[in-house]
């Protein structure tokens, strides 16, 4: 394993990998369209060269935006070493914060997030009816049948 920024990936890969595991590269939050080809971010690659993992982020004022997080190979800390690897960036940058948003059904992700210290300080109900004005595949459900509605924003304080 080995971990590249995302200049250093061939647009064609990258496209590749947002339409297989996103639908296409634009993602939609309450904060924006984004097209993560565009977009900052670091990838964690196989010893094949595969993207296994993967985060694009935007800068703000004072803080980092996780936009998207994917790690291929569950439970060896690819997710970990991504979100650990924008945490150190940010901090770098003197940044004091990072966030993201995910949504209501995304258990996992909620997990995974709390337990790095991360808080839902805000809900954004039915935020995801309005992206799907703009990208219509985002399914209604998740495949636990959860009603996909609401977005979570959740932040980190770097100290």
């Amino acid at each position: 394993m080995r971990l590249v920024t995302l200049h250093s990936i061939s647009k064609n890969n990258l496209n590749d990998f947002f339409s297989n595991h996103w639908g296409s590269n634009q993602m939609i939050t309450s904060h924006g369209v984004y097209d993560c080809n565009t977009l900052e971010g670091f990838a964690v690659l196989s010893e094949l060269d595969n993207i296994i993992g993967l985060v694009t982020y935007t800068v703000e004022e004072n803080c980092y935006e996780i936009i998207s997080l994917d790690s291929l190979e569950e439970n060896r800390g690819i997710g970990t070493m991504l979100l650990h690897k924008v945490e150190t960036v940010a901090q770098m940058a003197n940044k004091n914060k990072v966030s993201l948003i995910t949504t209501n059904d995304n258990l996992h992700a909620l997990l995974f997030y709390q337990k790095k210290g991360y808080q839902i300080t805000r809900v954004y109900p039915n935020a995801v009816e309005k992206a799907r004005e703009i990208k219509p595949q985002i399914p209604k459900l998740s495949n636990e049948g959860i009603p996909i509605r609401d977005e979570l924003l959740l932040e980190k304080i770097l100290y």
